[in-house]
């Protein structure tokens, strides 16, 4: 049965082909520098981020979840917590710097999504000055047990204060999510006391809380967790007694029925059936809304597991085919090419993706841009566009360009035509080489994800100096064939009699 099922993912990874619409995200953790920063000053920090954002945007990552909020402490100036020691060596400590304003508008510079990932329930060790002063200042939402510190879940206070938190960082920051991490009851706490159920119920509230604050503030910032891998026992399969529902009190899916959550990471850090049917089991329970399978990366590491290339790469074509998204824990072991998964990742993501959009909150596409002009020169083509609108009125207009060497019709369903995503300016250059012919459209994207129609150009630029105009959709009949080549007054006056 074991060498059926490797048979049927094989032929299946030859099969399977690349979406438009895919989250491949990756965990990008802070706690104790592990994935970043390295270096204590703030210029080294700085390369440090723009060389991990250049590697992962070569292999066309599409979402970076930055741990924003640690252990009761942050990367950002937060006037609720302190700054945390992964950035100076100090707990406390400014470094001289906002990290998170740095990363959001790195990311946005290479068109990615980025998430502030907040640890919700855990505060450090007790013996750790950020879990000291966490109780010193807040000493009821505060539990002990054992050598670790924890937010009380069953104080309905910790809901606010941690909604206070997520409203903090969507406020201050152009962030496109929050990612909630450990939001459910820690392994360790009493069995005694409160019922299961009042205890999901106690975690719901969490949750319903946070989702009101960034909504009220963001309604188009995503709002995310990361459940445990299996949300509970299968019809077939047996959770092993360590799932959301039951263990820990994460009620993931109902979050999703209720429309309390946008997109779910289940850590699915698991391997063959323990994998394939739970991943399926959170696709066919998602309510709509977007699922990425969490892939724990960091077993191909011989320090951490004994897993082979083979392990993920299975999973990666298993979860693409039903539709699902992919996110890498953490950042340096695919960073690393540990066990060549970035080879693999550059392989299987060869064309860019964008997110799913959330036609939940919002589903009226943008109007596409009015203007399109290409100006070729003996290098390069400088690309200008203007005109798009959006009703949704989220913030601001986002653009995605596509290219083509065969058609001036592009197919702008076809990922491999995408050449640049989520632009936040209306002009962009682009190189080529002499005499190559290279048509090209423009779509407006607003922040929820949904897309225009797109105008293209009606013509390959040519090196002569002159601007390349628009062309409509070509569903557009009634445009005389010459429309573009008449003079604005022309142009005008046909316009104000048809």
């Amino acid at each position: 049965m074991k060498a059926k099922i490797i048979l049927i993912l094989t032929l299946l990874c030859l099969t399977v082909q690349a979406q438009k619409h895919e989250v491949r995200a990756v965990w990008l953790t802070t706690i104790g520098g592990i994935d970043w920063p390295y270096a204590k000053t703030a210029a080294a920090q700085k390369q440090e981020m723009i060389r991990t954002l250049d590697e992962l945007k070569r292999i066309n990552i599409n979402t970076i979840l930055i741990q924003t909020r640690v252990r009761a402490s942050t990367i950002y100036p937060s006037a609720i917590e302190p700054f945390d020691m992964c950035l100076t060596g100090t707990h406390g400590k400014n470094p001289g710097y906002d990290p998170l304003q740095f990363i959001v508008e790195e990311c946005h510079k290479r068109g990615m999504e980025c998430h502030a990932w907040i640890v919700t329930i855990p505060v450090g060790k007790t013996n750790e000055a950020r879990f000291k002063e966490f109780k010193r200042k807040n000493p009821k939402l505060a539990k002990s047990i054992g050598q670790d510190g924890f937010m009380n879940p069953e104080n309905p206070a910790t809901g606010d204060y941690l909604a206070n938190i997520c409203a903090e960082v969507t406020g201050k920051y152009d962030i496109d999510g929050i990612h909630l991490d450990y939001i459910r009851y820690p392994e360790t706490w009493p069995k005694k006391g409160v019922k299961p159920h009042e205890r999901r119920l106690n975690i719901t509230s969490i949750v319903r809380k946070i989702n009101k604050a960034v909504k009220t503030l963001k309604p188009w910032v995503k709002l995310s967790c990361s459940p445990i891998g299996k949300s509970g026992d299968l019809t077939r399969y047996r959770s092993g007694g360590w799932n959301a529902y039951n263990a820990v009190y994460q009620d993931a899916q109902g979050w999703l029925r209720d429309g309390l959550m946008d997109q779910l990471y289940p850590m699915m850090y698991f391997r063959e059936n323990n994998f394939f049917p739970f991943a399926l089991d959170w696709q066919e329970r998602s309510y709509g809304r977007t699922i990425v399978s969490g892939l724990g990366i960091y077993f191909l590491s011989p320090r951490e597991g004994k897993w082979i290339l083979d392990d993920v790469t299975r999973e990666m074509y298993f979860i693409r085919d039903n539709g699902v998204g992919h996110c890498y824990f953490r950042s340096k072991f695919l960073t690393d090419n540990t066990r060549g998964i970035y080879d693999f990742a550059r392989q299987f993501d060869e064309a860019p993706a964008l997110i799913p959009p959330m036609t939940w909150a919002w589903s009226q596409a943008p109007t596409a841009p009015t203007r399109f002009e290409v100006q070729r020169d003996s290098t390069q083509d400088r690309l200008s566009w203007s005109g798009a609108t959006d009703p949704s009125r989220a913030s601001y207009l986002l653009y995605n360009i596509y290219a083509s060497a065969t058609s001036p019709d592009i197919d702008v369903n076809e990922p491999r035509n995408l050449i640049a995503t989520r632009l936040m300016a209306t002009q962009l250059i682009v190189p080529h080489t002499k005499g190559q012919t290279v048509y090209y459209a423009v779509c407006a994207l607003d922040r929820y994800g949904n897309e225009s129609a797109p105008l293209y150009t009606s013509r390959p630029p040519v090196s002569d100096g002159s601007a390349v105009r628009t062309l409509p959709s070509p569903k557009d009949t009634k445009i005389p064939p010459f429309y573009y080549t008449w003079s604005k007054k022309q142009q005008k006056k046909y316009n104000k009699t048809h």
